[in-house]
Parts: structure tokens; C-alpha cells; sequence
């Protein structure tokens, strides 16, 4: 069981959650110790105000905590590290009490490889029906933050490609690597071109589970474990960070962590290129013409823009299956970023019930996720005079649509597809949310996998 969780204790301490607006009926039904404490100390009920109520004796009697909407989790994400050691229960949340479980156990994430914990957490009570269906959403985000803050040294596609080993281990599933020159003789020429020059050569991780006459979903994500721009290198400012740019492949690890701790009744694959793009004598180069797999050959524009190089590959194998749902995440552009900022993922697709659900799935889970076009006629923007596309546009607009119009061309539009482009980072702490890595727009899909898909 995780840290900041118990399944009993005797007399945990409660917290009652309220809105501004019902806090003075709230108030009204309370003791006069507990009215005289909140009266003379001033608490007003606006949102993100806590109050510890002390009993006669001095030990704590309550805690208040107040939030904007108590439809939103993050309002309590906070309390798992704000709250004195202790032992505390929600009570009287009714539907909302598993949501705020789970902003509870996120909110007492601590990326503590190199660092101790400076506290000690308080712990919730959570009941033994929803244990199994919290843990599995905290500690699947849990491992999203972990491997995405984990710098290369520790976690470069040789520890990344061990990383998936031992979830597979763990979920009976199977696992397969290609590796280095193998790409090449089994023709996954766009992830080797990109990946060659690091001392640690590339691979494509390949992971299976369950069973082969459920629906089968498709899982790809960006693992580029460092991104120096390669020989259009970034500036020391656009470099900083590139540990997190195998975000996308953090993310779906934890999506398919959250799949096969769940059981849900579907046929799992999940696809990761992982590579360094780095710099050496043998670095792709601006101008080169790279083979994919699908046979389209893709001139270099930009070494910086190698995530849809690899992916390329990776979505071409994906596709070969025709999957009921192929989903693709990844730290694709900046230009998703200047679009919707940080804390939304950017989704594009032209399969627009698949999409609009999703996104409504989002919604309810105060997952944000944000449709952008995929808008075709930008599509001329990748032609290229010597090869079949360009790995960039020329003209440098549009760039989040033109990448995600790049990938469109290795998956048939007869395949249910989604492209996640997004963040994978939070630039700041907030309830919930610390700072660093972040798994984004998981609880949404999630949850619309598992009413797409429910339990028998």
C-alpha cells in the first residue's frame, strides 16, 4: 500500500471540504468550540483556506479545508503534505470522496532518488472496496513523474528499455526490444537515422498483454531521452529540461500501467522508440533524406524535429495491425505549448465522436484535454523536392497541426487515432501537482477506456 494511505485506524480525524457558499450552514450545524475557533480566527470559507480545529485538550478536534468547486480534486490536493502527521478521513464527500483519495495520494508524491524526503506524510483512510482502483491511478502517475524526472544519465533508452522489461514482468505481459543496427535489417530505418550517434544505441520497445480476441488498443509514445536538437542544436535554455522529453513514452507506460492493473478486457500493445538525439560524427544532418518504414522517404529540415521522425516508424508498425484504438503521446512541439499553454494536452484527430469523447472524459476528471485542427490544406507545407515529405514547414506556423499532419501520413485515417501532444512537465508546484514531471491527460483517457471497455 502506498505511503499516505491505510485501509483502518481508530478515530481518524475528520475533514469536512466546503465551498464559500455553503459554509455558513456548514458552520451553523457545528459545536461552539468548533463555531467559537473559526469565528475568532477569521475563517471565511474562501476557496483554498484550511482550518485544524483544536479539541478542549488541545489535540486536533477537525479540519476544514474550502474549495472553489468540490467537483474539482485538485482543491485537497495539498492536505497530504499540509496537514500535521496524523492519521485523517474524509467524511461526507459522498461521490466526490474516491476523486479526493487520489488528489491526496498525488499531492504526497516526492521524487526522492537523489534527495530524502524532508517529512513525514499524513495518512487517509480510504476503504478497502476502493483501494485496488485508487492505488492503481496513483502509483501508475507515480511512475509517469518518476521516469520522467530522472535524468539520462539514469534513464537513457538502454534503462528506459529496462524500465518496460520489469513492467511487463510485473503484468505478465511480453516484452521485445530491437536494438542498434537490428533496426536497419528489420526496417526501422527513421528510428536508427535519429538515434545513431549516442553511445547508447537505439531501440524500439515492444510490450503485449492480454488477450488477442479482446479489442485491441494501441499504445505509442515519444522516448526520445534527450534531446540536444542534434546538429541544429538547441541553446543552453531549450536544452535545460530535455530530460522530459520522453514524456510521451512516461505517459503511456502509466496509461498502460493503469490498463493492466484494472484488467480491463482489451488487447494491449504498447510501442516506445527510444533514443538520444545527440551529437557526433555520424548525427543525421540537416538535408538529409531518412527511410521510414511505410517506404515514404522524409527529407531533414530540422534535426530538432525528430520525435515525428521516430514516431513515424513506430505508428507505421502500429497501424500494420489495424488496432480497434491507436493512441500516440508525445513532447511534440512547442507550439501545442504556445496554443494551450502548460496544463492542457492538445489532441488531434479526424475521428470526431472518438475525440469529443475523450475530451468530455477529460472534463469530468479535471483531466484538461483541448482539440486542435488537423487541418489538411496546411499539409503542402511538408512537400519536399527531393523526397516524399519534409520533417518540417517551411513557413513555421501552424506547428503543432503540420507535425501532427506528418504523423497522419503513417496511420490509415481508418484507424481510430489520437495524437497527444503536450507538456509531460509542470513548470510550477500546485495542490496536487508538484513540480516536474506529470502524467496529463491519463485520467481522462482512462476513464473513457473504462466505460468503453468495462469489466465483465
Amino acid at each position: 500500500m502506498l505511503t499516505c494511505f491505510t485501509t483502518s485506524a481508530e478515530n481518524p480525524l475528520p475533514i469536512h471540504v466546503v465551498t464559500k457558499s455553503d459554509y455558513t450552514a456548514w458552520l451553523d450545524k457545528q459545536d461552539v468550540v468548533t463555531k467559537t475557533w473559526l469565528t475568532q480566527s477569521a475563517f471565511s470559507g474562501e476557496a483554498g483556506s484550511i482550518s485544524v480545529v483544536p479539541a478542549n485538550d488541545g489535540q486536533i478536534k477537525l479540519v476544514v479545508c474550502s474549495v472553489a468547486d468540490k467537483t474539482n480534486l485538485w482543491g485537497v490536493g495539498d492536505l497530504s503534505l499540509k496537514l500535521p502527521k496524523g492519521v485523517y478521513q474524509f467524511v461526507g464527500c459522498g461521490d466526490h470522496e474516491e476523486d479526493y483519495a487520489v488528489a491526496w495520494g498525488l499531492g504526497a508524491y516526492q521524487f526522492t532518488r537523489y534527495k530524502k524526503s524532508s517529512r513525514e506524510l499524513a495518512l487517509l483512510v480510504i476503504s478497502t472496496a476502493a483501494k485496488a482502483s485508487i492505488e492503481n491511478i496513483v502509483t501508475s502517475i507515480y511512475c509517469v513523474r518518476d521516469l520522467i524526472n530522472t535524468p539520462t544519465d539514469d534513464l537513457g533508452p538502454s534503462e528506459l528499455a529496462s524500465e518496460v522489461e520489469k513492467m511487463a514482468s510485473e503484468f505478465q505481459a511480453k516484452f521485445n526490444q530491437i536494438i542498434g543496427d537490428d533496426l536497419l535489417k528489420l526496417n526501422y530505418p527513421a528510428i536508427h537515422a535519429v538515434g545513431r550517434a549516442s553511445d547508447d544505441a537505439p531501440r524500439l520497445l515492444d510490450m503485449r498483454w492480454g488477450n488477442k480476441s479482446n479489442p485491441k488498443i494501441t499504445l505509442v509514445g515519444k522516448g526520445v531521452c534527450f534531446d540536444t536538437g542534434g546538429l541544429d542544436i538547441k541553446p543552453s535554455s531549450g536544452m535545460r529540461y530535455m530530460k522530459k522529453d520522453m514524456g510521451g513514452a512516461a505517459n503511456v507506460l502509466g496509461l498502460a500501467r493503469m490498463i493492466m492493473g484494472s484488467k480491463l478486457p482489451v488487447c494491449l500493445r504498447v510501442l516506445i522508440p527510444a533514443v538520444e538525439n545527440s551529437i557526433s560524427g555520424n548525427a543525421y544532418r540537416p538535408g538529409d533524406v531518412v527511410h521510414s518504414r511505410k517506404g515514404l522517404t522524409i527529407e531533414i529540415g530540422n534535426t530538432d524535429a525528430e520525435g515525428r521522425v521516430v514516431l513515424a516508424d513506430a505508428l507505421t508498425e502500429a497501424a500494420s495491425e489495424s488496432p480497434d484504438l491507436l493512441i500516440d503521446m508525445s513532447t511534440l512541439t512547442g507550439a501545442a505549448r504556445v496554443a494551450v499553454g502548460t496544463d492542457i494536452s492538445a489532441v488531434f484527430s479526424s475521428h470526431d465522436e472518438l475525440v469529443n469523447d475523450v475530451i468530455k472524459y477529460g472534463t469530468a476528471t479535471n483531466d484538461p484535454i483541448w482539440r486542435l485542427p488537423l487541418y489538411a490544406p496546411y499539409r503542402e507545407g511538408l512537400n519536399s523536392d527531393v523526397a516524399d515529405i519534409n520533417n518540417i514547414s517551411g513557413d513555421g506556423y501552424a506547428g503543432a497541426t503540420v507535425a501532427a499532419l506528418f504523423l497522419s501520413e503513417f496511420v490509415s485515417n481508418e484507424i481510430p487515432w489520437l495524437h497527444f501532444d503536450m507538456m509531460a512537465w509542470n513548470i510550477r508546484a500546485k495542490p496536487g501537482q508538484p513540480a516536474g514531471g506529470e502524467a496529463m491527460a491519463l485520467r481522462g483517457v482512462f476513464a473513457y477506456l473504462s466505460n468503453r471497455f468495462p469489466l465483465l
